[in-house]
């Protein structure tokens, strides 16, 4: 405790590093100001009493922890970052199957920079056409009742003050990761989530009443959720690379050995959000047929996310995801033709093809541990719930929020902890540095 304290002193002493905390803290605190800043024409509380009629699930719930709660209150906030997520998956995607973004990836600064523009091209035309749909729900109400109090050019004003939200919301991103700490992207997503902890934990605490051991051993358990979490996040099998020597002028290079890290769960926390995502569709779209007996027992199965059956189905989704996202994102074609360029090899293993099976197998070998855990961390928390947990608390269990909550927090840890040690000070482990992707770290 000591030491933590000491390396809280040795962050406070680097002006630098405090500035950058500080900023960073201060757009945080901004974005979380717009959250609860309502619509132009929306009736708040009538507003209120709708989204406590429709419940906290679905989608729609889905979509509001990750935007801190803006989605239902109809903040300028309401879409936050998420189209941004989305442009960024699509790209990703396309980058795997055309040529055009293929060729952009491999042109190294210029196509990173040409990439992140079309990137926000795509935030903005994607916001403004979920704001059109978003505007249609809030004129309608899920339960018929007007929410709006002047419906004239409602929907045109949504969608401008909506796509200028996000776009504003993404440069608040933009900034945190020039000139403060961490990735600004994820840790808008995470203040989001963070914002439901308190009124989960506290709404559980008023389901235990007065049985405190109850609620200690929710709590133990989800130290140790979090814990493994942690321990599967920073897990790598360690591949060696021998460069050979070689004489440039009168200075003999290479001759050294390197690792190649191979992440067990190389896809992060994309399966799950993909997983969820589809595993929602079915009951959004028996929500638009309440006439239709069939579509309402689908809309219902699937709107039980603590039944045994629907976590059946959300394992092997999340497990299929989790192999499909890692094929398209790890390329061992292009690992090894980077390795061959610059002299290295593997040994035993001759440089090409070879070495590209090789550490396709590999790859697929340590994905296959890191998928079943994936799979488990996003039912864990249907499990959770049949055990007597508010939904609220047991959605920090594990799934999309849990894994992102520790992802972005070790980032933002390895970042402040490379600070430290550039200017020779202790990290946050003395006896192990926290390492980082590029530095590996063996199971």
């Amino acid at each position: 405790m000591a030491g933590f304290a000491e390396s809280i002193r040795n962050i406070w002493s680097v002006q630098e590093l405090r500035e950058r905390i500080l900023y960073t803290l201060g757009i945080l605190i901004i974005y979380r100001l717009g959250t609860h800043v309502t619509l132009p024409g929306v009736d708040a509380a009538a507003l209120a009493q709708v989204r406590a009629q429709e419940g906290g699930g679905g989608l729609f719930g889905f979509l509001d922890m990750f935007v801190g709660g803006a989605f239902k209150q109809a903040g300028i906030f309401a879409l936050g970052i998420m189209p941004y997520i989305t442009a960024s998956i699509i790209i990703q995607l396309m980058g795997a199957v055309v040529p055009y973004f293929q060729k952009l990836q491999r042109e190294g600064e210029e196509g990173r920079r040409r990439i992140t523009q079309l990137t926000r091209y795509g935030t903005i035309g994607i916001t403004a056409l979920q704001s059109i749909g978003y505007s249609i729900n809030l004129l309608a109400g899920a339960t018929g009742r007007a929410i709006v109090i002047n419906s004239t050019l409602f929907t045109m004003t949504t969608v401008v003050v909506l796509t200028s939200g996000t776009a504003f919301v993404m440069w608040l991103g933009e900034r945190i990761s020039e000139d403060g700490i961490g990735n600004g992207i994820s840790l808008i997503i995470m203040i989001g989530i963070i914002a439901f902890l308190p009124q989960a934990l506290f709404n559980e605490v008023g389901m235990v009443g007065d049985n405190i051991f109850i609620l200690l051993v929710e709590i133990g358990v989800w130290v140790l959720v979090t814990g493994s979490v942690v321990l599967i996040s920073q897990g790598m099998r360690r591949i060696p690379v021998q460069y050979a020597k070689r004489v440039v002028g009168k200075k003999v290079q290479g001759g050294t050995t390197q690792y190649l890290p191979l992440r067990v769960n190389a896809a992060g926390v994309m399966p799950i959000i993909f997983a969820q995502s589809i595993m929602f569709i079915p009951s959004t779209i028996a929500s638009f047929f309440p006439n239709n007996a069939t579509m309402q027992q689908v809309g219902a199965w699937f709107s039980d996310i603590s039944s045994l059956s629907y976590s059946a189905l959300f394992f092997v989704v999340v497990v299929f995801f989790t192999y499909f996202y890692t094929a398209i994102t790890v390329n061992p074609q292009e690992m090894a033709d980077t390795m061959k360029r610059q002299g290295g090899f593997i040994p035993g293993i001759r440089p090409g093809k070879q070495t590209s099976e090789f550490i396709d197998t590999v790859l697929t070998r340590i994905t296959l541990p890191g998928s079943l855990f994936l799979g488990l961390v996003a039912i864990f928390p249907a499990f959770a719930m049949r055990a007597g947990v508010s939904q609220g608390f047991a959605m920090f269990f594990g799934g999309t929020s849990l894994l992102i909550l520790v992802q972005v927090t070790l980032d933002t840890l390895q970042q402040i902890e490379s600070h430290l040690l550039m200017r020779h000070y202790d990290g946050f482990m003395k006896s192990g540095k926290m390492r980082s992707p590029r530095q590996g770290g063996g199971l």
